[in-house]
């Protein structure tokens, strides 16, 4: 009951990292009592900049756990620079620059639709990493999968927001795009990850592909970097630092989840993050969805946890 307890509180936790990226890039009234945000334009750049303050604080407090949690991931670190593990390195940071690629999508997804929206259109991810296991890995997804495939498409058109006076259809359409593009990145870091971590700790291989971010986006603010004197960076920087901490703490907690519960059990109570975040904005920031809209969530939820409750039938099966 604990592990369930916290893979949910992890979920949560994240949801109020996705509301934080929303407010930095457009202007709400918190709470009902606090009119904040629109700080910075979701576009690249400043998804780029968000992502490395962010990164700044989450890397050293994961590098200080990693050390705690697998004692020996300094070890493993350094063999990665042998010969006999290029390969394993060569994974490890490439999952690093997809890491890179799906976060400066899905910031910009947040920016442009509403959270619950962008989040549920990105967790469309398992129809692509099935799809791809299939293509890489030899596994074919079942009958039942390709239904349950069928839902989550069918959920995420539901979700699809339509322009209004405040919202045009150009906007809406990159929002849209830049979701399901942040999913189909995930999903190829998915199959990646998964062949790399046949040889390779989960702890280290994270710190990795979050190092990786942060050098990335640190590189790419170098060549194309933002207009510091018109940005407002008091409540950037208090916006950047709430972010690493919540992402930070629901990352831990989902890691200890899946100790305690596993992670097929995990990844099915994961599959209520696109529920959560939607009730977390209406909450903190009242964005509230259609009912098509919300009907939409609850079929895209409804089919990841399909799919994930799938591998724990399986699971059950092989041990008895």
């Amino acid at each position: 009951m604990l592990g369930i307890l916290t893979v949910l509180l992890s979920s949560f936790v994240l949801s109020f990292h996705n509301v934080t990226v929303r407010v930095l890039f457009s202007e709400h009234l918190v709470l009902g009592l606090f009119l904040l945000g629109g700080y910075v334009k979701p576009d690249l750049q400043n998804s780029f900049l968000l992502m490395f303050m962010r990164m700044l604080l989450v890397v050293p407090l994961m590098a200080s756990l990693a050390f705690k949690l697998y004692p020996s991931a300094l070890k493993e670190f350094k063999d990665l620079f042998t010969h006999k593990r290029k390969d394993v390195l060569l994974q490890a940071v490439g999952c690093g620059v997809l890491m890179f690629v799906y976060i400066a999508a899905l910031y910009i997804a947040i920016g442009l639709i509403p959270t619950g929206i962008a989040m549920t259109l990105f967790f469309t991810y398992p129809v692509f990493t099935a799809l791809l296991s299939w293509k890489f890995f030899g596994d074919s997804p079942t009958l039942f999968r390709w239904l349950v495939m069928g839902i989550i498409l069918v959920g995420s058109v539901l979700t699809i927001p339509q322009s209004s006076a405040n919202d045009s259809s150009h906007l809406i359409a990159i929002g849209i795009f830049a979701s399901f593009s942040a999913g189909i990145v995930y999903a190829f870091y998915c199959v990646i990850a998964q062949k790399c971590l046949e040889k390779f700790h989960p702890i280290p291989f994270t710190w990795i592909s979050f190092a990786s971010t942060l050098l990335l986006s640190g590189v790419s603010l170098l060549f194309w970097p933002t207009p510091s004197d018109q940005l407002d960076w008091t409540p950037l920087w208090i916006g950047s630092i709430f972010s690493g901490l919540v992402s930070f703490i629901g990352h831990t907690l989902n890691n200890l989840g899946i100790r305690m519960v596993g992670a097929t059990t995990a990844s099915m109570l994961g599959s209520s993050s696109p529920a959560l975040t939607a009730l977390v904005a209406w909450i903190t920031i009242s964005e509230t969805l259609n009912v098509t809209q919300s009907v939409g969530i609850g079929v895209v939820t409804l089919g990841i946890a399909l799919l994930s409750g799938e591998g724990f039938v399986k699971s059950l099966k092989i041990k008895s």
